[in-house]
């Protein structure tokens, strides 16, 4: 077939050319049928062996075809917004197929060969024809149900906080109020009423001053309480050697030594916050990658080592604590309070250790609710190791607080 070479009657010359295919002279008609037993035809043009057809004539008039349709001379449909052109799944280079634009990528017209960007802080819509805003994600009062939750929980625990700090003033000349250092113990309750309210700095849409106040600031309260019940822990042990005859420990006794531990230890915490502040201070971050279609409001710690330091200093003051009330608790003493401190800061160290897989393992409002938990249980266990005890002899048995029960 390959050989074949022959000349027509007519004149044309046949033959195959490289591309097996016939260079003849051929002649583009257009048929019609009105009906089944006539029919027309029209030459359009004439294609010439090796040669590129002139602009067919009247092929855009839609009475032309049968239908009054224009036929589309294409192999593929066209591509809508949303999706872009996919070159080479055909032998053919004007044909391709239509694949959807990938995450986070969209495109606004037909026939799209690239698909566009989304900026950092919009996101692709549901057709990726356009880019939409990314949603704000943080703890918010009016869209997290549990930020209603840990409001009412803090304010209820704030208020019950004040509540037996007024049943001690109100009994303070009572033997088991002045027998466990009234001043240490209004003290205490202060700073957990604090940490109660601190965890607002928490809730709500985060900016660089609350990022700033809000570790800082339960630090340092809970520096303050955790020292205090190192105070009250100390001063047990030193009330039970002072009662030997001419021990030396009774110089020791009075509020001048808890008032100094106190101090002290709390201003080791204020030192670290101050120093982290000015250095690299926590201040408002916008994290637009972790989460597709968020975009996460945290804090941005600014140094992690000033965190951790905050948090490390207060284990620190809660495991010296829990050692020395640890020891003291079989003291021989009719109300002895290490055995309430002990319990507390047992529960204190387990509620803060619990915590850390926990804030290490979540992301965004999740991490921040794992913080706010911690601290409210955290408080609420110093509330009720060290002062349940005390309300119950003072509302309840107030048979048992009189000072020959007590001393």
């Amino acid at each position: 077939m390959r050989n074949v070479h022959y000349m027509e009657p007519s004149g044309d010359e046949i033959y195959f050319n490289e591309r097996r295919e016939v260079p003849t002279y051929l002649i583009l008609e257009s048929w019609i049928f009105p009906n089944s037993t006539y029919y027309s035809y029209n030459e359009i043009t004439a294609i010439k062996p090796d040669s590129v057809p002139e602009m067919l004539t009247n092929m855009s008039n839609p009475n032309f075809w049968k239908r009054g349709q224009i036929p589309v001379s294409r192999c593929s449909d066209p591509c809508l917004p949303g999706s872009r052109k996919k070159f080479g799944s055909s032998i053919h280079k004007c044909c391709y197929e239509c694949v959807p634009c990938p995450e986070g990528e969209i495109s606004n017209i037909s026939d799209s060969e690239n698909c566009m960007k989304c900026p950092d802080e919009e996101w692709p819509n549901e057709k990726k024809d356009r880019c939409v805003p990314k949603l704000m994600e943080f703890l918010s009062y009016t869209d997290d149900p549990i930020v209603g939750v840990f409001s009412a929980v803090s304010i209820i625990c704030c208020l019950l906080t004040g509540f037996i700090l007024w049943i001690f003033i109100h009994y303070q000349d009572t033997p088991i109020v002045k027998a466990n250092n009234k001043t240490l113990s209004y003290l205490l309750l202060v700073s957990i009423m604090l940490s109660f309210l601190c965890v607002f700095l928490f809730l709500g849409h985060p900016v660089d001053v609350t990022c700033m106040l809000r570790v800082t600031s339960f630090g340092v309260i809970f520096s303050v309480a955790v020292s205090s019940l190192l105070a009250k822990s100390i001063m047990v042990c030193i009330a039970f050697k002072a009662t030997k005859p001419g021990s030396l420990w009774r110089k020791w006794m009075g509020a001048k030594l808890p008032n100094s531990i106190i101090c002290v230890f709390s201003l080791v915490q204020v030192i670290i916050c101050v120093t982290w502040l000015s250095i690299s201070p926590p201040f408002q971050d916008r994290d637009t990658h972790s989460y597709q279609g968020k975009i996460i409001i945290q804090c941005n710690e600014g140094s992690v080592i000033g965190f951790y330091s905050v948090l490390g200093y207060m284990g620190l003051l809660a495991a010296v604590s829990f050692i020395i009330a640890f020891l003291a608790r079989t003291l021989p003493d009719s109300f002895n309070e290490a055995k309430y401190i002990t319990f507390s800061m047992l529960v204190f160290c387990s509620v803060w250790i619990a915590m850390i897989p926990a804030y290490l393992s979540t992301r965004g409002k999740y991490m921040v609710a794992v913080e706010v938990f911690a601290i409210m249980a955290s408080s609420s266990g110093l509330l009720g190791c060290i002062f349940s005890p005390k309300c119950y002899i003072i509302l309840i048995r107030p048979d048992l607080n009189i000072k020959a029960v007590i001393s």
